[in-house]
C-alpha cells in the first residue's frame, strides 16, 4: 500500500473523481513512477507502473513482472487492481475513483477494470509518455469508454 490521499469519506465519488482531478492527478503519476521503478523486466525493458485511487482515499501500486515465458507474464494495472482486491478494498460495490499508469493500458487491463468501474472511469497517463510531465502538472485523461469501447459482459 503506497500514501493515502486524505479528504475522502465515500460520500459523492463521481463528483470527487472530476473536481479533484487536477488534485489528486499529479500524486497518482508520483505513485506510479515509483512503481515503475520496482517493475521487474528483464526482457522487454519497459517497465510500467499503476496507482489505484480507492474510494478510501487509499493507493494501491502495481508493477509489470515479466516470466521468461512471456504468457506468465503480468501488468502493472492487473497487479494494482489484484493488491486491492487481496486488500478487501476494491469490489463492484466499493469501485476506485481512478487510476494513473505511466504508459496506456493494453486491452486485457481495461478488461479487468472494467468489472469494478462506470464506462467514464478517468485513467490518467502523463503527456505523450513523459515521466518529466509530473513536475509540469501534465497529463492525458482518457475515459474507460474511450480506451475500450466494448468490454465483454454477459449482458451483452
Amino acid at each position: 500500500m503506497a500514501d493515502k490521499i486524505p479528504g475522502l469519506d465515500g460520500k459523492n465519488l463521481q463528483a470527487y473523481q472530476t473536481d479533484m482531478l487536477p488534485v489528486y492527478a499529479p500524486e497518482l503519476l508520483r505513485q506510479a513512477e515509483l512503481a515503475a521503478g520496482r517493475a521487474y523486466a528483464p526482457y522487454s525493458h519497459f517497465s510500467v507502473g499503476a496507482a489505484l485511487l480507492l474510494a478510501g482515499g487509499e493507493i494501491t501500486l502495481g508493477c509489470n513482472v515479466e516470466n521468461v515465458s512471456y504468457g506468465a507474464t503480468v501488468c502493472a494495472e492487473r497487479v494494482a487492481i489484484w493488491s486491492a482486491v487481496a486488500q478487501g478494498l476494491l469490489s463492484p460495490e466499493m469501485p476506485p475513483l481512478a487510476l494513473a499508469v505511466t504508459a496506456q493500458p493494453c486491452a486485457l487491463c481495461l478488461q479487468v477494470l472494467s468489472e469494478f468501474v462506470r464506462p467514464d472511469f478517468p485513467i490518467i497517463l502523463p503527456a505523450e509518455g513523459d515521466f518529466g510531465a509530473v513536475e509540469e502538472n501534465v497529463w492525458q485523461v482518457w475515459r474507460l469508454s474511450d480506451m475500450l469501447p466494448r468490454v465483454f459482459s454477459f449482458n451483452g
